[in-house]
């Protein structure tokens, strides 16, 4: 038996340097002293107050911006340090499609987490809508039917759709979920479209079924719009082959 074994400490996984910086600008956006907005400190100071090489704090910079964290700084002076982006999707999304890619969850899977969340968002959102969010949803309905649009705006403007959706139902994460999962399968979707015969008749049918739910939000019916939802989403999958 190993000596780590019988001992039961393991060794500590020595970090390559940009993973220190990572962990040094996570820890300060946790701790709250960095938030979204603010600018990093330039590269040469940043490296001066962690004590590590410039490469290494660019090199970490890179996984930043690459991931929807920061947005990099350019020139030089005050104005040149990255600056902690506000808005997370972009990062949630990329993680998200990256693990779904990976970890080869199956469509079914996927699909059944949607259908949760698409059912919470949707029988939350009858229940606190107003009148000027149903009034987007039906402009969005009105855009998806006509007829001079390509199916790549059709599909944002779907998901569009279910996102709002989700940002009425008085919680802001759920919102930030649905529009990381929707960018997650983007590019699926997209193939869909692609490989129909016809997919204005199915985009037609889809602007349909978005109306019936519309409807039932602004009755406040939230078991119907729960019904129509679930049934929207997988007639798609089923009737499309996945």
């Amino acid at each position: 038996m190993s000596e780590t074994a019988e001992t039961g400490w393991q060794p500590v996984r020595r970090l390559r340097t940009h993973e220190h910086v990572l962990a040094q600008i996570e820890q300060q956006i946790l701790d709250g002293r960095l938030s979204a907005g603010d600018r990093l400190p330039g590269e040469r100071e940043l490296a001066d107050y962690l004590g590590v090489s410039r490469a290494g704090v660019r090199e970490a910079l890179r996984v930043l911006e690459a991931l929807g964290v920061v947005s990099a700084g350019v020139g030089s002076g005050p104005a040149a340090g990255s600056v902690v982006r506000g808005e997370g999707t972009e990062a949630l999304a990329n993680l998200l499609r990256l693990h779904l890619a990976l970890s080869r969850f199956t469509q079914r899977e996927v699909v059944e987490v949607r259908v949760q969340l698409e059912r919470w968002a949707v029988s939350e959102a009858a229940v606190h809508a107003g009148a000027e969010g149903v009034a987007r949803l039906r402009s969005m309905v009105l855009a998806m039917r006509q007829p001079e649009i390509s199916y790549e705006q059709f599909n944002e403007l779907d998901t569009g759709f279910h996102v709002s959706i989700a940002e009425m139902s008085g919680n802001a994460l759920l919102g930030t979920l649905m529009r990381a999962l929707r960018d997650a399968v983007r590019r699926e979707m997209l193939a869909v479209f692609e490989s129909l015969t016809d997919w204005r008749a199915t985009a037609n049918a889809l602007a349909d079924q978005h109306q019936a739910i519309v409807d039932t939000i602004e009755a406040g019916d939230s078991a119907g719009a729960t019904a129509l939802v679930e049934r929207h989403i997988a007639t798609f999958y089923a009737s499309n082959g996945h």
